[in-house]
This record gives structure tokens, sequence and C-alpha cells, in this order.
């Protein structure tokens, strides 16, 4: 259903930024890191029905162009 399949996507995009998390190792930038996990929690917040503010601001910049 179309549920799942955005459940799978999202799912997906978290499982790769966690694997991008992991690739950065000891010696990886702290910044990029934190990132990473951002990423990973902003897509399990779409799962969940979480939004935050940052989420309300990217819908509007992209579906209004504010800004451009």
């Amino acid at each position: 259903s179309l549920t799942q399949s955005r459940h799978s996507r999202h799912l997906g995009a978290c499982a790769a930024a966690l694997a991008r998390f992991g690739d950065l190792g000891d010696s990886g930038d702290l910044a990029v890191a934190a990132e990473q996990l951002r990423v990973a929690r902003r897509e399990l917040g779409r799962i969940t029905g979480h939004v935050g503010a940052e989420d309300v601001l990217d819908i509007i910049f992209r579906d209004f162009c504010v800004g451009k």
C-alpha cells in the first residue's frame, strides 16, 4: 500500500544515514556525524508523525518558493 511504501522509503533513508554515521568511525567530523544522526531521527519522525519546526520550514520553502 501507499503507506507501507512511504514507510519503507523513510526507513531506507534512516538506515542510509545511520550507515553513513557508522562509516565515519572515531576519526570522523563530529558535525557530519551529528548531521547524519539528525537525518536518521527526522526520517523516523516522519513515520511516527513527529513534525518539527524544521519540517514545516522545509515544506514552506519547497512548496511556496519563499525566499527565492
